[in-house]
């Protein structure tokens, strides 16, 4: 199975913002950098604040031609028409969630440090596997660390694009790519910047060879 071209770069997930006026000038900022995806994710708001947010989330994302998949919750990105969803480990059966959104929408799954999670995954039809932390991360400081190698083993073996997660920053994206992602998925790096515009498109750099490179293990 070959490895799907369009799902590579940055992958950005949207802050807990609660001011959804701010959180629209940042995403309106960082969509200008072209991610692969984004991913809407907030854990501090209602279910009517969320989807309210996520609805004006996507407009922007549909408007600067950039997939929109949402964090948890199959019943919301079908509700709003968006592009995916995102589950982890408490988020429902990958394979109840391909056949609810059928084909044409993404399904992403985050697999931690279990290579077994990620074989599941993949066998559920999980269109990308996400992996960390990679480094510590401020989001969720408890989070277990995932070794480098399951990036290049997952892209290898089981032929889905691989996406990073957990303390990335544009400074060690490179050693992340080398390793094997596909997919660099970052919050406060780019979201927390003074400048997120700018922050975003300083991850290119790191895409800047192609896949299946002399630069990744094989």
């Amino acid at each position: 199975m070959n490895v799907d071209p369009m799902l590579r770069g940055l992958y950005l997930v949207t802050p807990d913002e609660e001011d959804t006026a701010r959180l629209l000038a940042r995403v309106r900022q960082v969509l200008a950098a072209r991610p692969a995806l984004l991913q809407y994710r907030n854990k501090c708001l209602d279910a009517a604040g969320r989807r309210a947010q996520a609805a004006a989330v996507l407009a922007l994302c549909r408007a600067a031609g950039v997939p929109m998949v949402v964090n948890d919750s199959v019943e919301l990105a079908l509700d709003i028409a968006a592009d995916g969803v995102h589950l982890g480990r408490d988020d429902g059966d990958p394979a109840a969630a391909r056949a609810r959104l059928g084909t044409g929408r993404i399904l992403g799954v985050s697999c931690y440090d279990q290579w077994a999670r990620a074989v599941a995954g993949a066998q559920a039809g999980a269109d990308y596997l996400a992996f960390g932390a990679m480094f510590a991360s401020s989001t969720k400081p408890a989070a277990v660390r995932a070794p480098l190698g399951l990036l290049g083993r997952a892209r290898r073996e089981l032929g889905r694009p691989v996406a990073a997660i957990g303390g990335i920053t544009a400074e060690n994206a490179g050693v992340l790519v080398a390793a094997g992602a596909d997919l660099l998925a970052v919050i406060g790096d780019v979201f927390a910047a003074a400048d997120p515009a700018a922050r975003a498109a300083a991850y290119a750099a790191a895409f800047c060879a192609g896949p299946g490179s002399a630069a990744r293990p094989q």
